[in-house]
């Protein structure tokens, strides 16, 4: 006898985004390609990336308004960050949603869940004092002055 193993069926992308809704998800589409998946005052974008392949989640956070604010580390403080520069700040009861948003989410698009991401919430953006400026080339050091023309 031959024994064969079958393989388990890969799920289409709208046969996820109808399984994220019997789960309670909200889920439309979103402007810039993708679908927008909330719930609980939490939301994401999901991007199909090719057939057959697992879905890109990107942008996890908080709704402010109808954006999604994405976690920014200040250094002293976590803050929720929007693109139309929208802030406020993270408290605890945000994290511990958006860190149980992420965990099913992942479960219900049958990702993989790794251990830095099961410890607890991942920022998305850092805005150390030491950093500043570093994203326009090299900036200028402390110690660098502008030469003062003697006149």
């Amino acid at each position: 006898m031959f024994f064969r193993h079958e393989k388990p069926p890969v799920p289409t992308f709208s046969e996820l985004m109808d399984g994220l809704r019997k789960q309670g998800f909200t889920v439309q589409p979103e402007t810039g390609g993708g679908m927008r998946v909330s719930r609980g005052g939490c939301a994401a974008v999901v991007t199909e990336k090719a057939a057959g392949a697992p879905p890109h989640v990107s942008k996890a956070g908080v709704l402010l308004g109808a954006e999604i604010a994405l976690l920014c580390d200040g250094g002293y403080q976590k803050f929720w960050v929007a693109p139309g520069g929208k802030r406020a700040p993270a408290t605890a009861a945000h994290l511990h949603a958006l860190h149980n948003f992420e965990e099913d989410l992942r479960e219900g698009l049958g990702l993989v869940s790794l251990y830095n991401q099961s410890l607890g919430t991942v920022n998305e953006l850092h805005l150390y004092d030491r950093v500043k400026d570093r994203d326009q080339g090299v900036p200028r050091r402390p110690w660098e002055r502008q030469a003062v023309p003697l006149t």
